[in-house]
């Protein structure tokens, strides 16, 4: 099937239904919505959760989503709320799927972090292999970075690897990965070369404390400015 460029694709994200068909039976959806349009597609992603490993990820995943909130009752009244911060949840999914073996891919900025989270799960029971962006020590010159493209022109800096850090937990046969603040593009490189499933409990923001929301929560006021750039 090859790759629709009609212009006529999902914008759910624009979606004002008020009972939205997405999530209730009785909903209604614009005409651009992939429930309505894009059946063969949800079939064929279905039937992926065949696959052992695939559906096996897939339940542990979504009783831990419901395990994450209290006060679940059936009815209408219901009023669940969530008690569970991510850290857990991954140590959490990582007992469910048997997972012992978990790797740290981290940025060299969130050495702290990294040392707080390897902590945690190891006294999860889980072991913690970690391995920071700068491992290898090779020089950004290296992938055509020249002096005045650094951070600090004119000192040697060594350049950020996520392939080297996915080939390196890779090797160590890790069971699971998690981000911790890698870069735009550098955290999409590691996604690409580790072998096992990959989640994020840190997305890098240098300048919100690695809270990239506040920028969104703030697009009409603080940030607005930013809506008017030509990138």
């Amino acid at each position: 099937m090859s790759e629709d460029r009609s212009g006529d694709f999902p914008r759910c994200a624009l979606c004002r239904e008020i009972s939205r068909i997405c999530t209730d039976p009785g909903g209604t959806g614009p005409p651009w919505c992939p429930t309505l349009t894009a059946g063969e597609l949800v079939r064929k992603a279905f039937s992926e959760y065949s696959d052992g490993p695939v559906r096996e990820l897939a339940l542990a995943s979504t009783v831990q989503e419901g395990e994450c909130y209290l006060g679940r009752s059936a009815g209408a009244d219901s009023a669940p709320y969530p008690v569970k911060p991510r850290a857990v949840e991954v140590a959490e999914l990582a007992a469910k799927m048997g997972w012992k073996r978990i790797g740290i891919a981290f940025c060299t900025g969130l050495f702290e972090e990294a040392r707080m989270f390897s902590g945690f799960l190891e006294s999860s029971g889980l072991e913690a292999v970690s391995v920071v962006c700068k491992a290898g020590r090779t020089p950004k010159e290296e992938i055509g970075i020249t002096d005045g493209q650094k951070i600090r022109i004119g000192r040697f800096e060594a350049m950020c690897s996520p392939v080297a850090q996915a080939m390196i937990l890779n090797h160590h046969r890790t069971d699971f990965n998690v981000v911790l603040g890698l870069c735009v593009g550098h955290d999409s490189l590691f996604f690409r070369y580790s072998s096992a499933p990959v989640t994020v409990l840190v997305a890098k923001d240098r300048v919100t404390g690695h809270n990239p929301a506040a920028v969104l929560h703030t697009l009409h006021s603080y940030y607005r400015n930013i809506t008017r750039r030509p990138f």
